[in-house]
């Protein structure tokens, strides 16, 4: 394990950022055949960069198999990525207490065991993510266990505080999941994803699997728990009116790349990435009067096994030129805090929400 030392302009660590992502790639091979050769990649992640500070809620938007997922389990390591720089402030390895940078994929397994304690998971299936063999006791206090964080009647103690904090009572703990309704279900993820006290949580679609107005009561405790314990929250979506309600910024993902970043409202009144005004045409308005203009885009959504050249978008842009099929464009911050990798998003007005 190596400290990171950055020079002015190449990182944004020495601010609020805890996480910095740089050129992430995760490629999963594609095998045929009697001796299982491999004769290609799914390009599931390819070369995508993104921070978060902490303290903030960073939206990751897109269609479903863009990556998303793909993204936030490969930067805890859940999936090994296939390149690409994960670097995260932590104090874990100091013995003074001071934050340094470390580099995630640079980890041996004892080393990201103590990174763990400080990046939590809330996973989009609360039926599937939770054992159903064991008790929401043994649930909750199965991190604490793991990492050696309490025991007896300190840990009982823990789990009862959570239980409450998530909006459930005690006396919980002593039943098992197929007791619980789905909202209830999610409640003990949050809670089992509080358990070691995080300073970033991922948050992959938690409220995809829940009826609307369980949705809202799941989003309004995220809100409160990100209050109380100063958390960061990188929130995996496809619903852009949630996306727009929880966020401080917004990344949206196409086919393995991030086409666009910026804060909340700024990309969602003046987007600059032809893909990013195409979704917000399809963002319902509230007005029953207002005539929506959709925008359709034509053609499919690229194969990420055999993506286009170019730009992965160009095939289904309306705005596309002959550039757009020939070169990939640059990922580029062309406004303060605004991203964005568009060969002509100087001259394009898009229109937002």
């Amino acid at each position: 394990m190596q400290e990171h030392v950055e020079t002015a302009g190449q990182s944004r660590l020495d601010d609020n950022v805890i996480l910095e992502v740089k050129g992430l790639r995760k490629y999963f091979p594609i095998h045929r055949g009697l001796f299982r050769k491999v004769v290609g990649y799914v390009k599931a992640v390819d070369n995508i960069s993104f921070y978060v500070r902490g303290g903030e809620t960073l939206g990751l938007v897109g269609e479903s198999g863009c990556g998303k997922t793909t993204a936030s389990r490969s930067i805890i390591r859940l999936y090994e990525p296939t390149s690409g720089d994960i670097r995260f402030k932590t104090a874990k390895f100091s013995s003074d207490g001071t934050e340094q940078v470390v580099d995630l994929r640079e980890m041996d397994r004892d080393q990201m065991k103590l990174i763990r304690q400080e990046i939590a998971m809330i996973f989009q299936d609360p039926v599937g993510s939770l054992n159903p063999r064991m008790s929401v006791f043994d649930i909750i206090s199965e991190p604490m266990e793991i990492h050696g964080m309490g025991s007896g009647p300190e840990v009982e103690e823990t789990v009862t505080r959570l239980l409450e904090r998530v909006g459930l009572r005690p006396e919980h703990m002593r039943r098992y999941p197929h007791e619980f309704s789905g909202g209830q279900r999610q409640r003990i993820g949050i809670a089992r994803a509080l358990a070691l006290n995080p300073r970033l949580i991922f948050c992959d679609e938690p409220v995809s699997a829940l009826d609307v107005s369980i949705q809202a009561q799941t989003l309004n405790l995220l809100q409160d728990l990100q209050a109380d314990f100063d958390l960061a929250y990188v929130f995996v979506a496809h619903d852009l009116s949630v996306v727009q309600h929880i966020s401080d910024r917004v990344a949206v993902m196409y086919v393995g790349k991030i086409a666009e970043m910026a804060g909340s409202d700024v990309l969602y009144n003046n987007p600059l990435h032809p893909y990013t005004e195409a979704l917000m045409s399809a963002v319902p308005k509230p007005d029953p009067m207002y005539a929506s203009e959709r925008i359709v885009m034509p053609g499919d959504v690229a194969d990420p096994s055999n993506p286009p050249p170019g730009c992965y978008f160009h095939p289904r842009c309306n705005y596309a030129v002959d550039i757009c099929s020939k070169e990939e464009p640059e990922w580029r911050e062309l406004e303060p805090d605004h991203f964005v990798a568009c060969h002509r998003a100087e001259e394009l007005q898009l229109r937002g929400v």
